[in-house]
């Protein structure tokens, strides 16, 4: 099953990773627990942020690309999932999330780790506590291209198990979990903009 000529007609206007993030911003967080296709995403105006990655990715690919994500792991939150694209050499990231603090990264990251400690400080739960703790390396989804992961009707949960699986590197020792401090009210309230309630990580209170 591929793009019909009208979905990929769509897709090229999403030029540039900006143009992507922008689309995803401007749809609707899906609170359901599910993983549909980038088709999906684009039929229902929708996506949570796996959906969100999964779908940039695939954007990403039609203006040349590589469809690549990184699974970013917390603790007492749900993970997060961003699509990855290098320019001159620097990483970049797109993303949907309930947060507005884990969106769009700009080509300005010369590593992967790198990329990734950018979202530590803003990567929280409603209780404001930082809950980062490991990151995957670039996963290539043309893995899946035998699967139709891009159109199918397919729940893509077996993506998530195909990530969850890699080895995930870990961003903070033990005893700077120990000194963390609280994220302040202002960046909670500012993260929290937006958000649909429905679709938050209800986290256990220490």
């Amino acid at each position: 099953m591929e793009w019909s000529k009208e979905e990929v007609k769509f897709l090229k206007t999403l030029k540039s990773p900006d143009r992507i993030q922008a689309f995803l911003d401007e749809i609707a967080y899906n609170p359901n627990y599910e993983c549909r296709s980038p088709r999906w995403v684009l039929k229902k105006r929708s996506a949570h942020c796996f959906e969100g990655a999964l779908f940039a990715a695939a954007a990403l690919e039609v203006i040349g690309y590589q469809p690549l994500i990184v699974d970013m792991r917390a603790v007492n939150d749900d993970d997060h999932v961003i699509a990855i694209f290098r320019e001159n050499g620097h990483w970049g990231a797109v993303a949907k999330s309930n947060f507005t603090s884990l969106r769009y990264r700009e080509p300005v990251y010369r590593s992967i780790r790198e990329l990734v400690m950018s979202y530590f400080d803003f990567f929280f739960n409603v209780n404001g506590d930082k809950t980062l703790r490991s990151y995957s390396l670039p996963f290539n989804l043309t893995n899946f291209n035998t699967r139709n992961w891009q159109t199918t009707d397919e729940d893509l949960e077996y993506i998530g198990d195909k990530i969850e699986s890699l080895h995930h590197f870990p961003v903070v020792s033990d005893k700077m979990i120990r000194k963390l401090t609280k994220t302040s009210d202002a960046v909670l309230k500012a993260g929290l903009l937006g958000s649909d309630a429905r679709g938050l990580f209800k986290p256990a209170r220490k």
